[in-house]
């Protein structure tokens, strides 16, 4: 596996491997978090009320008390769940919306590409607070408004793949020999632009951390008690000067988190496409 180009492509970016191992770390913790401490996240102990680094809190107690290493454990799933929920959904669909749109095109890409450009005029907080005012504060609404603001980035470079990849002789050859749309679509245009997809995807990965954080901050996504790194900021900004390391905690995880995804993605366009860098 390791001979494959494509792997040494992606490890000879270093940082990008550094990025890959960081985000294995955080997907072991949201998978057995509950065997990583011994505390409940939303178990609370006034009495123990923001204390300090010690051995039975490695990062302290929060304003009621609650283990800020074990919320943060438990956020870290709750977080990924969400992301990873909504950004596979909404890949899903806008790969669908993509192909259709590139493949037949005329009123089906003009239906499709207005669509899409209706959802682009929004930005991305902007339409998550719409659509989560509408349904309501929550996990399963938050990953619908990571799968919507989604939708746009997939469909239009799968769209542009499949304009390209439509008039290959290849394509064009099992046209000739009667091969059905769907054959076509599922046999030679899907695999053929899978490596944008999961470069998109994982890039979108962090913009989903990044999202599904700012709605819990303002309120609007996952609900108190349960442990969530946005709306622990939001619960530490209030006392963020007798106990800074309140924020400093899920900040930094939030921003390593996205980081990570990003030079992730960087490193799979390079590994996947090197003629990508080189434009």
């Amino acid at each position: 596996m390791f001979k494959s180009p494509i792997v040494k492509r992606f490890f000879k970016r270093k940082v990008s491997v550094v990025a890959g191992c960081v985000l294995l770390l955080l997907i072991f913790t949201a998978l057995f978090g509950p065997f990583l401490t011994r505390y409940s996240p939303t178990e609370q102990n006034l009495r123990n009320s923001r204390a300090g680094i010690s051995a039975q809190h490695w990062l302290g107690t929060d304003l009621l008390g609650r283990d800020t290493f074990t919320r943060l454990v438990y956020g870290a799933r709750i977080s990924m769940a969400v992301s990873f929920f909504g950004v596979i959904s909404g890949t899903f669909i806008g790969m669908i919306l993509g192909v259709l749109s590139g493949y037949y095109g005329r009123w089906v890409d003009a239906l499709i590409s207005r669509s899409i450009d209706v959802l682009l005029s929004f930005p991305g907080l902007l339409l998550g607070i719409v659509v989560v005012a509408i349904l309501g504060p929550g996990s399963m609404n938050t990953a619908i408004v990571i799968a919507i603001f989604c939708i746009p980035s997939i469909s239009r470079i799968t769209r542009g793949t499949v304009l390209t990849l439509k008039n290959e002789e290849y394509v064009q050859a099992a046209q000739v020999m009667g091969a059905s749309s769907a054959r076509i679509i599922f046999t030679h245009i899907i695999p053929n632009s899978i490596s944008l997809i999961i470069v998109t995807v994982t890039l979108n990965l962090g913009t989903a951390i990044l999202t599904a954080s700012s709605l819990s901050f303002l309120g609007l996504g996952v609900q108190p008690p349960y442990p969530e790194w946005g709306s622990m900021l939001a619960t530490a900004r209030e006392v963020v000067r007798s106990y800074p390391l309140g924020v400093f905690a899920p900040g930094l995880v939030i921003t390593i988190t996205v980081l990570s995804f990003s030079l992730m993605g960087d490193g799979l366009r390079d590994a996947l496409d090197p003629k990508l860098k080189n434009r």
